[in-house]
């Protein structure tokens, strides 16, 4: 969904040079432990120490991974959550929910090995290291491990690799990134769908090479030295052409992983057992304990949270991907020494945010209006407070990411309730001085509260506001397209890699903006794209991400978006499991270490 031509000496120097990566567990956002947590060892998110990425050895690539301690297997692990997963075709995923459950059936090139100690590498996983590069990251060469098989025990080959990339130019395949589709045309500035269509025609992407089955070799239209990176986005996850169902891809994709999909029933639940022909020795980081999951959707936080703390039949054995402990039992849980045992917290790469369609909502002062008349304070104490929400969010830019500068134009940690009246002034500045906004949002329990919230605030600058409610499973298709009749609607983002450009530049880059493409606020501006290209031209880190922070003030002082919170995660689990870890990456919970007590 985006396409940039970032150049820097290398991703290593990026996060050696004193980025601020990803948390491990703690509590979300350093606010301090709230009453009734005085016995809890939980210690504030600004004392933990910060990971940092770094790209791992041929060594570090190999399989089996490391041995969960006490692990066993055997039994049934059960997920409950609140949504399906809108997305299981690897090029149509790029919410960490679709991602987080795609990791136990699809494998990419590389991906993310964490140690107990929270750090992370980057590591090869199918294949046998990061990939190599001998001209500075414009050519790129992968080889796949000995003993790669897909769900009935055919090889993995390059040809599958070189494949899986070519239908991503398809066009039903439209909600993935697009960062490699981009740079495997000879003109990155040109649609790429208009320079290559697919491989259904028959027709071969020449800028990949698969000399044998072994080896594919990527030759990218201009240098980019974090491809190695990139691959390691499930939407780069491979696809074999033998097994190429196309729209119908989606709902039961072939695997590659430890486990492979049996049941899908769409909204209901989706089971998974083992994947005979996985095998261990190559895989460095997912490991197969449980003979099968089961995974149940449709359940509110506060169903989740219930059940995880009654802790009885099936739910002993279940964890959840995405659900944080409800708003309404944060400060039961956090007292409680028995569920803190089984709860899971840490700072997320994502901020969250409400975007305001600048298509729609033209005049700039009435977009400064909204910010200055929005209820933070009441939006994260409706969401469990900083604890379960965040930190309230001033900037674009998360804390994660290299370069990050605080700032706050609208004097939100001044006035998070909001300020009215400077809202009032700025609406008769605009000579529209009670405008109308349509807002649209997932109808759940919270979220409705939570416009509620926003409908009184703003009211009392003036402002009236429609509010449009929107099914949870399918909400960024409906604010996906470019004429949609939205005015101000919710979206997070966090950056694929720790810099600014992943952070900025696919969400607020106007030559972007096409339907389902991040630039949810369709935000145009010549002097922003501008700066974006200099930005990405930038080959020292400290300057690059000075630059994509001036890029942030830019884009502030556009009103683009309203910033909600710098997003943490709490949640629970149920205490027949083990090896339930939180996910840096991700932001939430993960199942590849996880096993039946």
């Amino acid at each position: 969904m985006r396409s940039h031509s970032r150049r820097f000496v290398s991703m290593t120097a990026v996060l050696a040079a004193g980025a601020l990566a990803l948390a491990g567990c703690a509590k979300g956002g350093g606010g301090g432990a709230p009453e009734g947590a005085a016995g809890s060892s939980q210690k504030p998110l600004e004392n933990k120490a910060v990971s940092a990425i770094s790209v791992g050895t041929a060594d570090d690539s190999t399989g089996p991974a490391p041995e969960v301690p006490g692990a066993k297997p055997g039994g049934t692990v059960y997920m409950i959550d609140r949504d399906d997963f809108s997305h299981l075709d690897p090029g149509r995923v790029y919410i960490n929910y679709n991602s987080s459950v795609s990791a136990l059936f699809t494998r990419t090139l590389t991906n993310y090995k964490q140690d107990d100690a929270g750090n992370i590498k980057l590591v090869g996983d199918l294949a046998t290291d990061t990939g190599t590069t001998t001209d500075g990251g414009k050519t790129w060469k992968f080889t796949l491990k000995d003993g790669l098989k897909w769900q009935d025990g055919a090889p993995i080959t390059s040809a599958d690799v070189k494949y899986s990339f070519e239908r991503l130019f398809a066009d039903f395949i439209t909600e993935g990134p697009d960062y490699a589709e981009s740079w495997l045309v000879p003109d990155p500035n040109k649609p790429f769908r208009d320079q290559y269509k697919g491989p259904y025609d028959g027709k071969e992407l020449d800028t990949i090479e698969t000399p044998d089955d072994k080896t594919v070799v990527f030759h990218l239209n201009a240098a980019h030295p974090d491809f190695n990176f990139t691959v390691a986005m499930t939407g780069y996850g491979a696809v074999p052409k033998a097994h190429d169902t196309k729209q119908k891809y989606d709902k039961q994709p072939w695997s590659s992983g430890p486990y492979k999909i049996v049941s899908h029933v769409t909204d209901k639940s989706l089971d998974l057992e083992r994947n005979e022909n996985w095998d261990k020795n190559t895989d460095p980081i997912r490991h197969a304990y449980p003979d099968k999951f089961h995974m149940e959707f449709g359940l509110q936080s506060q169903q989740t949270t219930e059940r995880f703390m009654a802790d009885t039949g099936n739910d002993k054995q279940a964890f959840t991907f995405h659900n944080p402990v409800a708003p309404e039992r944060v400060q039961e849980v956090f007292g409680n020494a028995d569920l803190m045992k089984r709860s899971l917290q840490g700072l997320t790469p994502f901020t969250t945010f409400y975007n305001i369609n600048t298509k729609r909502v033209t005049d700039v002062n009435v977009r400064k209006a909204i910010q200055l008349a929005w209820p933070a304070k009441q939006i994260q104490q409706l969401q469990g407070g900083e604890i379960s929400a965040g930190k309230i969010a001033t900037t674009v830019m998360s804390p994660t990411v290299l370069g990050y500068e605080a700032f706050d134009l609208y004097g939100k940690l001044a006035k998070p309730e909001g300020d009215p009246e400077a809202a009032k002034t700025l609406l008769q500045k605009a000579g529209n001085p009670t405008p109308t906004i349509v807002y649209a949002y997932n109808q759940t329990p919270t979220q409705e509260k939570v416009t509620i919230a926003i409908k009184e605030a703003l009211a009392k600058a003036g402002i009236k506001v429609v509010g449009k409610p929107l099914n949870a499973g399918t909400y960024y298709d409906a604010i996906g397209p470019v004429d949609n009749k939205y005015d101000v609607y919710w979206g997070g983002w966090a950056a694929d890699w720790p810099t600014g450009s992943t952070a900025i530049q696919p969400q607020f880059d106007g030559r972007q903006i096409s339907d389902n493409a991040p630039n949810y606020s369709h935000l145009n501006v010549p002097e922003i794209n501008s700066a974006i290209d200099k930005a990405n031209a930038a080959t020292d880190p400290t300057e690059a991400g000075k630059a994509w922070a001036a890029i942030d003030r830019q884009i502030m002082d556009q009103a683009a978006i309203i910033p909600e919170f710098y997003q943490t995660y709490f949640g629970l689990y149920g205490s027949g499991l083990g090896g339930v870890r939180f996910d840096p990456i991700q932001g939430e919970q993960s199942a590849l270490n996880v096993y039946v007590k």
